[in-house]
């Protein structure tokens, strides 16, 4: 495994599995949790993708970069789908309870940022950072509000996985020979065009520590009689996210509202409303034959549900600020790290000033080209 200077791995018992974790050299265990940072990453990545981030924050903070089951150098222990990402929460709780963290800030990347709304629903938590997060109403067949297209799920979960682009996980291909190598497939989905980082052998080793053994990526899936012939299944990481198991829109209704920001790119290929992830939209735009329809398979707008649900928080008495950024992909953290750090450490109170000085019923849009 490859780390970068200053970043330590160790794995961790706990009472559910052993937990893969990063951590910074020097960083002291008795930091409190106000200025305790926790790292989740999502699919087909690792807790390695947040090394450079790490590295960047300041060395009064403590950072941890937690790996999620089945993925870096976590157990491969199998996904219960039908628990939502409870499973990966759950973890995360254990991992905390082990090194005795009562409470943190969560930083949640993609699928990471469903595991942390959903951890804020089961736990006290000092702020949410959501980066790219999946939609609080999962990945995949739900209309603007909310509501399944399908009883059964229909076009979501792990039938909707590339099976070329599976195996060549499983055969840890490094190449860029094909557009299902793990390769291109961090070109053309994790990051713009415009990325030039010099870690993309460590951004694709992280990818390849992915499982694809029975129960972990990408899960099974099941025959439907709704368009495109597939639906959700009950076991596995894609499943998780299947809006039957998974709606973190709870959020809302918390007694105790931790402040949110929200980091997004208006460049991200894989969380989007119009995202080449989602067999609706692919079926929309002919990439895939026999679409039904916009009344019967509409793409899921999963920014727009992002942001209705974060208005709801706000207007239910929480703070929210955005930080939409300008040809950035769906790896923000890569891509404009300067703004993504500057935007974390104003949520978490460490710039001496208030994180959101306008009235919580106001969001604050923060810019940067950084």
């Amino acid at each position: 495994m490859t780390l970068l200077d200053g970043i330590i791995s160790r794995v961790i018992d706990t009472d559910r599995l052993a937990v893969g974790i990063l951590e910074r050299e020097g960083d002291d265990a008795a930091t409190p949790a106000e200025r305790t940072v926790v790292l989740i990453h999502g699919n087909v990545s690792s807790s390695l993708f947040w090394q450079e981030f790490m590295q960047d924050l300041p060395a009064d903070l403590r950072v941890i970069a937690i790996d999620l089951r089945g993925f870096g150098t976590s157990e491969h222990a199998p996904v219960d789908a039908t628990r939502g990402v409870r499973d990966f929460s759950d973890d995360v709780h254990a991992a905390l309870s082990a090194l005795g963290i009562p409470t943190a800030h969560l930083v949640g990347w993609s699928m990471g940022g469903g595991v942390v709304m959903q951890y804020a629903l089961d736990h006290p938590v000092l702020s949410l950072t959501l980066q790219a997060p999946v939609s609080p109403y999962g990945f995949g067949g739900t209309r603007r509000d909310g509501s399944r297209l399908t009883d059964d799920d229909a076009g979501v979960g792990g039938g909707g996985a590339n099976p070329d682009f599976v195996q060549r996980l499983a055969d840890h291909d490094t190449t860029d020979e094909a557009p299902t190598s793990p390769r291109s497939v961090f070109r053309s989905g994790y990051v713009s065009a415009d990325y030039d980082g010099v870690n993309e052998d460590l951004w694709v080793e992280s990818m390849l520590t992915t499982s694809t053994a029975e129960g972990n990526y990408p899960g099974d899936g099941v025959a439907s009689e709704n368009w495109p012939g597939f639906a959700a299944g009950t076991t596995g990481v894609l499943n998780t996210m299947a809006p039957r198991y998974f709606d973190t829109s709870g959020i809302v209704d918390l007694p105790v509202k931790p402040p949110i920001l929200w980091v997004h790119g208006t460049a991200d290929a894989i969380v989007s409303d119009t995202s080449f992830y989602d067999l609706n939209h692919l079926g929309a735009l002919g990439i895939i034959p026999g679409w039904p329809g916009e009344e019967i398979a509409p793409a899921q707008e999963m920014v727009s549900q992002t942001r209705d649900v974060l208005d709801a928080y706000r207007a239910a008495g929480g703070e929210v600020a955005e930080l939409e950024l300008e040809g950035v992909g769906h790896a923000p953290h890569l891509e404009r790290p300067g703004a993504v750090r500057q935007a974390l450490l104003a949520v978490i109170g460490y710039i001496g000033q208030p994180a959101f000085p306008a009235p919580p019923t106001e969001a604050i849009i923060l810019s940067s080209s950084d």
